[in-house]
């Protein structure tokens, strides 16, 4: 008698938006007065952990150096807490679901 296995339910991709802030590394392409940058991005993943992870591993293979993550969520969470949500970026969102990518849209450079 064979048993069957269950399969887990897999959570579905959702897109996530992650303000990332990074410090300077040898070859990062930032302006050279900077001291860093803000990065607004959006990434997938079936939660927001596995999205900033993934943010930050691309980051690092770009030769950045992410300092620190502040998540905002998906665009349901940021519609429910009352964030106005512009076409651009909702364009951008979805752009990150269906690549299953992360998505830098915005630099900000950080100067002393």
């Amino acid at each position: 008698m064979s048993e069957k296995k269950q399969k887990k339910p897999r959570k579905p991709q959702q897109a996530y938006t992650l303000l990332v802030e990074v410090g300077r590394h040898e070859g990062d392409g930032l302006p050279n007065d900077s001291t860093g940058a803000a990065l607004m991005c959006y990434a997938s993943g079936v939660d927001e952990a596995e999205a900033v992870r993934e943010t930050v591993a691309i980051l690092k293979q770009a030769e950045l150096a992410p300092l620190d993550v502040t998540g905002y969520g998906t665009l349901e969470e940021r519609l429910a807490e009352g964030h106005e949500v512009p076409d651009e970026e909702r364009t951008l969102m979805q752009r990150a679901l269906d690549e299953n990518a992360v998505i830098v849209a915005q630099m900000t450079p950080f100067y002393d």
